[in-house]
């Protein structure tokens, strides 16, 4: 706590410096912005670099043990750091469970963007030691939320003004985007899509600002494409145009798996939520032991992981097409399974990369369909398996642009703009058509939480929403500080 208090002084003196030569607020708005890109950057890499490690020092050990003790240390592994991460967030943090993405959310929406620096480091502790020690879920949503705490710090330190400490809740999700997948323009679009929904002026270019330091910042350390390790030198493009009737039929797959991963995730949460006889805090390590049994069984099979533990070294072979139709089939169940026990049963991570090698597996799978029937090259299955991860990424968070510029910006896969654009928009119409609301606002709203101003905060919602032990500093951030 001394060592916050001390940075926290560090930049009210800051601040209070700058605002003496910048007495308008707006002025000081663009120098906070930028901070809270740089700082957003080097929290994403911090945050990276310790799943990384945590990656290679818990759940690869357990996979590569010798005889068949792997098996256990390959399910044990994950469950206990599934303990460790609900005993966190049941007695510690509760706001840090979930993907973060719904947790910025509501913060932007109910609370001037507030998001404590307790939830920020507890995010990045607690999500670190569970995907560390193998559940299966992603990077991406944690760091949303830990860059828009780092965007909250500032605002308050700042002395913003409420309407501007909103503003910097949008500043922290487009570089936590950017920072994640190295991408800035799908950041962009990600934050007007899901956060913002409408023009700001302001707000617009604080998001460009942030998200553009962010992913240079990461890029800087990193190197390119840090997260989705995709060789720059492979092409994928429409090689014939007979391919299209299989891109049509991948969009309407994608949207099935979108909608069967949504219905799965929501209802094994609701029956988790019931269990009145498990404690929460040990309900995260049976969802985690799931996990890891599903990857026990991809390993025994077919020799690789993806569901336990890093899933984009995986997902690399699916794009380069050395995977058998068969593993990716199979991986594509074992993953949606896994990633919905180990999201509902209250554990701290995001659903972005899941849904990235789900769509990659099924992609990947219709392409052998095109290779077999229409005796297309080879090398087209990793184009199928690159629109595939961007239809089920549609399909799952309602984000149609961004789902098509973050695979642009990933792969360089510019050469696939019109499968992309068919499978994209028949994943995304159809899965809204089938399901309305989209997955964020469904978790919050069976925790009583509605985003639509229209609704009025039920009493779970509110206690969802901002902790019990938060609720006594509300005042510090919706008030000077």
């Amino acid at each position: 706590m001394k060592y916050w208090s001390g940075i926290e002084k560090l930049f009210r003196r800051f601040f209070a410096w700058l605002a003496r030569r910048m007495p308008s607020e707006r002025q000081r708005m663009l120098v906070i912005m930028i901070l809270a890109g740089g700082l957003g950057g080097l929290s994403a890499v911090a945050f990276h670099i310790s799943v990384t490690q945590l990656y290679g020092i818990l759940i690869d050990r357990a996979a590569s043990a010798r005889g068949h003790s792997w098996i256990w240390f390959t399910i044990l592994t994950p469950a206990l750091g599934g303990l460790a991460a609900g005993v966190g967030l049941t007695y510690w943090v509760p706001a840090a469970a979930g993907s973060g993405i719904p947790q910025v959310k509501t913060a932007y929406t109910f609370r001037s963007g507030a998001i404590t620096m307790k939830e920020t480091i507890g995010k990045f502790v607690l999500c670190a030691l569970q995907l560390g020690s193998g559940a299966s879920l992603g990077v991406e949503g944690p760091t949303v939320q830990i860059c828009a705490g780092v965007s909250s710090f500032l605002s308050r330190v700042a002395r913003l003004s409420p309407i501007n400490r909103k503003r910097m809740a949008s500043v922290g999700m487009a570089a936590g985007i950017a920072a994640a997948f190295n991408a800035p323009i799908a950041a962009v679009t990600f934050t007007l899509e899901e956060l913002i929904g409408s023009i700001d002026q302001t707000m617009l270019s604080g998001v460009i600002v942030a998200a553009a330091l962010a992913a240079v910042v990461e890029h800087s350390i990193l190197g390119s494409n840090p997260i989705f390790h995709v060789p720059r030198l492979q092409t994928f493009t429409l090689a014939k145009a007979s391919s299209l009737i299989w891109y049509a039929l991948l969009g309407l797959l994608a949207a099935f798996v979108s909608v069967a991963f949504t219905d799965s995730l929501l209802w094994l949460r609701a029956w988790f939520k019931s269990l009145s006889h498990v404690p929460k805090w040990i309900q995260p390590a049976i969802g985690a032991g799931a996990a890891g049994g599903f990857a026990v069984i991809a390993l025994w099979f077919f020799h690789v992981n993806g569901i336990a533990g890093d899933p984009y070294k995986t997902l690399t072979q699916s794009l380069l097409g050395n995977l058998p139709v068969t593993a990716m089939v199979v991986l594509c169940v074992l993953k949606l399974a896994a990633t919905v026990t180990s999201y509902s049963s209250g554990g701290s991570g995001g659903i972005f990369a899941p849904s990235l090698f789900m769509g990659g597996m099924l992609g990947g799978a219709v392409g052998y369909l095109d290779v077999t029937i229409f005796h297309h090259p080879a090398d087209t299955v990793g184009a199928f398996a690159v629109v595939g991860m961007g239809a089920v990424f549609a399909g799952i968070v309602r984000a149609p642009i961004t789902s098509i510029l973050i695979i642009y910006e990933m792969t360089g896969a510019y050469g696939l703009v019109l499968p992309m654009m068919i499978a994209n928009m028949s994943a995304f119409a159809l899965a809204r058509y089938w399901r309305h609301t989209p997955v964020y606002e469904a978790l919050l709203e069976q925790d009583g939480i509605y985003l639509d101003r229209r609704h009025k905060l039920r009493d779970a919602g509110a206690q969802h929403a901002l902790p019990a032990e938060e609720v006594g500093s509300e005042r510090a951030h919706t008030g000077p500080v």
